[in-house]
């Protein structure tokens, strides 16, 4: 509706004020309820922008979800919409002046990916592209409302730079992902928001600002590092963090991919982070005022817990609904425990990808679009099987295994709980091979699966429980079912490591070369995870041929185990014949990904295995590019030992001294300059080491490049600048002084 400025009380409350616009806080007469107007500014948001809004407005106003803001409608006389007041403000206010416990910021980031999913998923979708924590709004009891979203829209023939100066205006340059402000023709879609959602929750987790406090940094600086793939510090995450945080970081890293179609959309983020709220579902949310802590009591009067205390590994303190059926959900209860410790367990060292959730939550597969759990059959429990008063689940949550053989009756086996979950599933997790056995012999189908697809045998190799393994095989199960991603027993027992396992599955006729959903054969998983036994034992069953064999990204086992570093495991597979030589879908060889990632070790057995070293990826970077760029000073000296050509261009035209430059890797470029690199060559575009390492405000590269001769008045092709112009947009003084000190004009004009 459109509401009257005389509907209002006159005293009306000045809350904000930005560049396009105040923020009031008002109170509607009739309904004595709190309101807010946000007024445009109609000088600086044109008469046409503002009826396009209003439009938008008359839409969203209709839209009815727990996690957005209700929108009332528009108030044409003030130029305002019209919102539900938010007691507690913005995110942004609330992460600068309270610390937050852990349960709170997990909470706060499942229920904006809410939000988020609801938009993204109304037909047509609605984009936020306006996502940020000063947009997300806070109710009385501190629950998330986005706010603002629709108000940003990208139109056919829209002009990116008129697009990207209307989103730098309001602030967002630290939300903005990389392809926006690259070359790239493509309209803005969902990814952009997952992109943003990602930086929320770095400041969440952190309750720092992005690339604040980096000295010299410009909007220019933040843009063109963030295009070269640069994000905000993991480092200052704190270190004591519970464990389920390491699943939020990687969802975020996912989220704030460099690739739009590699970021999974809120449909999938959305089940990761309502299992992590589950998990964390204890009182507290803020621990008090960050600037005056002590002696202060919190605004917020719930109990405040921390992390250890609420810890589901402290039994004694876990509190139960006092409900009819409480038997129940404490056994659901205790299974969740058993299978947290046990979880915890086989997950403790596993590198990524990972198959099996590290908590009782569905938690993303590292592979696009993937989300896998085998807790959710520990979740619920039907309360309607009973057995002479008691459940028949309880007996095996005390562990009661005489009184569970004693009282077990046919009926029982053949009762499917929620999830499509069966009670030999449940005896399994008791790890009692007699009561296993028991279950069995009454008839309990040893194939049945859950509704993500686990069979018993599944579950117990999980589990590492080989006596029931084998009393499973003898009994029929099937050795080569798969999950609903096709994994098999034989691939989770390559990815934990389990040669035991490992070796009965295939002796009782395991396919060693089995593929799962995504192209992973065990082999690949072994050398990913750095299981040599379990590499050993897989080859001697396999051909040849398994060496090359590639996974769904093109990536041989001899790529897996030089990417994270596991120098044995590449020996072997070398030793095996593994061409060192070969390239994934991106047209990276085995040097490509260790040398990116540091691997001294194997890049060095690499280079004596005689590979190439001037290969180029599907972007032109060889692996020298690769280092130079990650600043691995080591694995430079190796390549350059070796005769790698450091004048090679990639597709943009940059050379590994370019990287170096950019980088601020000081010592890469003394390496190169002393190979004999050049100082002044230049990229695509006109741009030298020296301008780059002006612009990135970079003062000892810059210093050591016009030792080596640099030439200080070199013009780049676009708008014709010299070093001295980059280094004085950077507000780089130490790099001016260089600059100037090596005879740089400082009349030097621009072509504009």
């Amino acid at each position: 509706r459109n509401f009257a400025k005389d509907e209002f009380e006159a005293d009306w409350m000045k809350v904000a004020e930005c560049r396009f616009g105040q923020l009031y806080q008002v109170k509607l007469k009739a309904r004595r309820e709190e309101c807010v107007l946000k007024c445009f500014n109609l000088t600086l948001c044109s008469k046409s922008s503002y009826r396009k809004i209003i439009e938008e407005v008359s839409k969203v106003a209709e839209l009815k979800f727990k996690h957005i803001v209700t929108v009332y409608g528009a108030c044409s006389e003030a130029a305002a919409v019209v919102m539900k007041h938010m007691s507690n403000g913005s995110l942004n206010n609330l992460l600068a002046s309270h610390t937050l416990m852990w349960p709170k910021k997990f909470q706060m980031v499942y229920e904006i990916s809410m939000g988020m999913n609801f938009l993204h998923s109304i037909k047509p979708t609605i984009l936020h592209l306006n996502l940020k924590t000063s947009n997300i709004l806070l109710d009385d009891h501190l629950h998330v409302k986005i706010s603002d979203f629709a108000l940003i829209r990208w139109e056919e023939g829209m002009s990116k730079t008129l697009f990207m100066e209307s989103l730098t205006a309001r602030g967002n340059i630290s939300y903005i992902p990389p392809e926006t402000f690259m070359q790239s023709s493509d309209p803005p879609g969902p990814a952009y928001d997952v992109y943003s959602f990602a930086i929320i929750i770095w400041e969440i987790l952190t309750q720092q600002k992005p690339f604040a406090g980096l000295k010299g940094w410009s909007m220019t600086t933040v843009l063109l590092q963030v295009s070269q793939g640069r994000r905000p510090s993991l480092e200052i995450i704190p270190e004591q963090r519970p464990s389920e945080c390491d699943q939020i970081l990687c969802m975020m890293k996912q989220c704030w991919d460099q690739e739009p179609r590699r970021r999974p959309q809120f449909s999938d983020i959305v089940r990761t982070t309502e299992g992590l709220c589950e998990v964390q579902k204890i009182p507290g949310s803020i621990r008090g005022d960050k600037s005056n802590e002590e002696g202060q009591k919190s605004n917020y009067p719930w109990l405040v817990s921390t992390i250890n205390e609420a810890s589901l590994k402290h039994v004694g303190r876990l509190t139960f609904p006092n409900h009819p059926s409480s038997l129940i959900c404490l056994t659901a209860k205790l299974f969740e425990i058993v299978f947290e410790f046990l979880l915890r367990a086989i997950n403790g060292k596993m590198l990524l990808p990972f198959k099996l959730p590290m908590t009782l939550s569905e938690i993303p597969d590292p592979r696009p679009g993937k989300s896998t759990s085998i807790a959710l059959m520990f979740k619920q429990q039907r309360s309607n099987v009973k057995l002479e008063g008691d459940n028949i689940l309880s007996l095996l949550s005390r562990k009661d295994f005489g009184s569970f053989q004693q009282s077990l009756k046919r009926e029982h086996i053949h009762t499917e709980y929620a999830g499509k979950n069966s009670l030999l599933h449940y005896t399994i997790t008791s790890k009692d091979t007699a009561s296993v056995e028991h279950v069995l012999n009454l008839g309990a189908d040893v194939n049945a699966t859950t509704v993500r697809g686990y069979t018993a045998l599944i579950i117990a190799v999980l589990h590492r429980l080989y006596d029931i393994i084998s009393l499973l095989l003898e009994h029929g199960a099937l050795v080569g079912h798969g999950d609903e991603d096709q994994w098999t027993a034989l691939h989770f027992a390559a990815q934990n490591g389990d040669d035991r396992t490992v070796r009965l599955l295939l002796d009782k006729g395991a396919t060693p070369d089995t593929r799962e959903k995504a192209g992973w054969m065990p082999l690949h998983l072994a050398c990913q995870n750095g299981h040599e036994p379990v590499v050993r034992l897989l080859l001697s069953r396999m051909s040849e041929e398994a060496l090359e064999e590639r996974e769904g990204h093109g990536r041989t086992p001899l790529h897996l185990a030089c990417v994270y570093g596991h120098l044995s495991i590449a020996k072997l597979l070398l030793s095996q014949g593994a061409d060192p030589t070969a390239t994934d879908s991106s047209f990276s060889t085995p040097l490509h990904l260790s040398a990116a990632e540091g691997h001294n070790r194997v890049v060095r057995q690499l280079l004596k295995s005689g590979v190439a070293t001037d290969s180029a990826d599907s972007s032109g970077y060889t692996p020298l590019h690769l280092a130079a760029l990650k600043g691995h000073a080591g694995i430079c000296r190796q390549l350059l030992s070796s005769q790698a050509n450091l004048e090679c261009v990639t597709l943009q035209g940059w050379r590994p001294m370019h990287l170096a430059a950019l980088k601020g890797n000081k010592a890469i470029v003394v390496q190169l300059v002393s190979h004999g690199g050049s100082t002044n060559a230049k990229s695509e575009k006109g741009w030298t080491p020296l301008h780059l390492a002006c612009h990135q405000s970079e003062p000892e590269v810059a210093a050591a490049l016009l030792v080596a001769a640099a030439d200080p008045n070199a013009m780049e092709d676009g708008k014709g600048w010299s070093p001295l112009h980059f280094a004085c947009n950077s507000v780089s003084f130490q790099c001016v002084l260089h600059l100037i000190a090596h005879r740089a004009d400082v009349n030097v004009l621009s072509f504009e």
